[in-house]
């Protein structure tokens, strides 16, 4: 099954309203477009830490590079970004371990 996509918020210096939380897809995972100025908020709903992974594009000696994984603690949030596009690509791949996990997209004008 197709990425469940996560809507990105242009932030600008008019100012804007928070972005609606798209719920976290441990099957389907999520795919967030990518303009290199785009950062991710991973809020947690549960009692217990949860898991975000991104994954980078590319390889290194032929060899897959490992996902980045960000710990969300239980009842917490973090803010995670810049993605630049050259590692990331123009669409991230990003993966929850759990539905708790709310997330958010922004990026700058």
């Amino acid at each position: 099954m197709a990425r469940v996509a996560v809507p990105v918020t242009v932030i600008t210096k008019a100012g804007v309203a928070p972005a609606t939380e798209v719920n976290g897809d441990p099957v389907n995972a999520h795919s967030v477009a990518n303009s290199g100025s785009t950062f991710i908020v991973a809020r947690n709903n549960g009692v217990t830490p949860r898991t975000m992974t991104i994954n980078l594009k590319g390889s290194v000696d032929g060899q897959p590079i490992t996902a980045r994984s960000v710990s969300v603690p239980a009842s917490g949030t973090r803010y995670v970004g810049p993605f630049d596009t050259t590692r990331y690509g123009a669409s991230l791949e990003v993966g929850v371990d759990h539905a708790d996990v709310k997330l958010q997209a922004f990026r700058t004008a």
